[in-house]
């Protein structure tokens, strides 16, 4: 499984990587503007990311915004959503508004934080990504 991880705060990155590392390579981003140039160079790689945890409050370009331009990407390319990259949005917004915006722009699960990883293992274990 090929990771990347989008998170401004530092021990919220390093608990993700140590614990998405075990199931394969880990990226990592700390905002939305590096998460997009990252989707872009994997893309033109042909090295795609099977997943991309992101976080929604950060500097430059906050999660949302970069969940839309991700998945504008994968439109312009021909990729549906549902065939592209599972992102994750782990965030301690948990309000209404915030999930019902994050599944509006199409992301494929909402995790809360503080981060729970047997839930995040149950999560990938039902895509398949691990076993």
């Amino acid at each position: 499984m090929r990771t990347l991880i989008v998170e401004d705060d530092f021990t919220s990155r390093l608990l993700l990587q140590t614990f998405l590392s075990r199931y394969g390579e880990c990226h990592v981003a700390i905002n939305g503007v590096e998460a997009v140039e990252a989707f872009r160079l994997s893309r033109r790689e042909a090295r795609h990311y099977d997943l991309i945890c992101m976080d929604i409050m950060m500097p430059e370009m906050d999660g949302q915004s970069a969940l839309n331009e991700i998945r504008a990407l994968e439109e312009a390319a021909g990729t549906l959503s549902s065939s592209g990259v599972k992102i994750i949005m782990i965030t301690a917004l948990n309000d209404v508004k915030n999930v019902v915006r994050s599944f509006g722009a199409l992301c494929d699960a909402y995790i809360f934080k503080p981060l729970d990883t047997a839930q995040l293992l149950t999560q990938l274990k039902s895509w398949g990504l691990v076993r």
